[in-house]
């Protein structure tokens, strides 16, 4: 079956954060990460189906999702986990906060890349702990955490390092070597690893694959809280699914949540991933194929555009654009005047660059790139 990622779907009057934020105005909504492509026709039934029960109350984990997870981690990724290692969360952002309060104490550090997903750098805080931003290199054009500065560091036995894998933003997907590296350098140091690994599946290059850092040997394994989610893969993030894998049985135990604090995972949500990651293989394998090609066509655009700086996107609909040479006091209200609502750099550490969504239709990254170009010349 051929999946249509062309389609243009009118998203207005749906309560969407996305949409809503320009509701009015004539500005492109290439923001926040969820997509606007249609979703696998499978989750629209099993969401459909589970309606049609009357009662929506507490849910368990399906055994049958258990048993997709156990089946996909070894498929896709060589990685054999049980089942018992599986903790169900209703979210990546939440897991973050958890994994510091799981890991660490008021007062003691927290590693985590100087350019990363916001919600990253607040976690710390939030559990009266303090931020160690790594620094960020250039690796064969590719943003990836400074391993070199990260093995200098003194050792500080138990504490977090949390990492992002693919890198969002930018990209980049790290290979085995630099995972092996990051690896000995956790051992070393003794610290525990939290893995964002929420764009796994989102591998746009097909001579690259996700490595889980975790599935490496069994001494990381033990070390390592790894997050996944069907959310930006197939275009869920409103139903609340996502789950940890932890080996360590001390560890994941820290890591259960009070129901008090951390709501359970929403049944609705847990009825999409069973039938995402039951049926969602080929649409996926069309979606990277449509999203390379986009991307393929955004990096040459931009790149054409005097000022503007695309590097290699690996991975992710989430490209990072460096803006740092038109010296904008404002980046963001520069490019929302032009007609183009994107996220600006700062939030993730940099204020040079903007993050820019190109997970919809083509037509409408053609329709971003002429507004930004535009603008751009008329800089003078």
């Amino acid at each position: 079956m051929n999946y249509d990622f062309d389609r243009i779907i009118d998203r207005s009057n749906s309560n969407s954060a996305k949409w809503d934020r320009y509701r009015g105005r004539d500005i492109l909504p290439m923001w926040v990460a969820d997509s606007d492509f249609a979703v696998l026709p499978e989750i629209q039934q099993a969401l459909h189906r589970r309606a049609e029960h009357p009662v929506f109350g507490y849910t368990e984990t399906p055994t049958h999702l258990i048993e997709l997870l156990v089946e996909r981690m070894r498929r896709l990724y060589h990685w054999n986990i049980e089942p018992e290692w599986l903790l169900p969360l209703p979210g990546i952002v939440g897991s973050l906060y958890l994994a510091c309060r799981a890991t660490g104490n008021p007062g003691e550090r927290v590693y985590l890349p100087s350019v990363i997903y916001g919600p990253f750098t607040k976690a710390p805080g939030m559990n009266s702990m303090i931020n160690q931003p790594i620094p960020m290199c250039i690796r064969d054009e590719r943003m990836v955490i400074d391993m070199d500065w990260l093995e200098q560091q003194p050792p500080h036995p138990g504490q977090l390092l949390m990492f992002c894998n693919p890198q969002n933003p930018g990209g980049s997907v790290y290979r085995e070597n630099e995972l092996r590296r990051l690896a000995e350098i956790v051992r070393q140091q003794e610290l525990v690893l939290c893995s964002d690994e929420i764009h796994c599946d989102l591998i746009l290059d097909r001579d690259r694959r996700h490595i889980p850092v975790a599935s490496l040997d069994p001494d990381i394994e033990q070390r390592s809280i790894t997050l996944m989610a069907p959310s930006k893969t197939f275009n869920v993030p409103g139903l609340g699914c996502a789950f940890a894998i932890i080996p360590d049985r001390v560890l994941r135990s820290r890591m259960k949540t009070n129901p008090y604090i951390v709501p359970h995972v929403n049944i609705m949500g847990f009825a999409a991933a069973e039938a995402a990651y039951e049926f969602g293989d080929e649409w996926n394998r069309q979606q990277c194929t449509y999203l390379a090609a986009t991307r393929d066509y955004l990096v040459d655009a931009i790149n054409r555009i005097p000022g503007l700086n695309l590097g290699p996107i690996e991975a992710t609909y989430l490209a990072w654009i460096d803006v740092s040479a038109l010296r904008l006091d404002d980046p963001m209200t520069f490019f929302e005047n032009a007609g183009v609502g994107m996220s600006p750099g700062r939030d993730f550490g940099d204020p040079g660059h903007m993050r820019l969504n190109f997970g919809c239709p083509r037509s409408r990254v053609e329709q971003a790139v002429e507004r930004i170009a535009k603008a751009v010349a008329d800089l003078g």
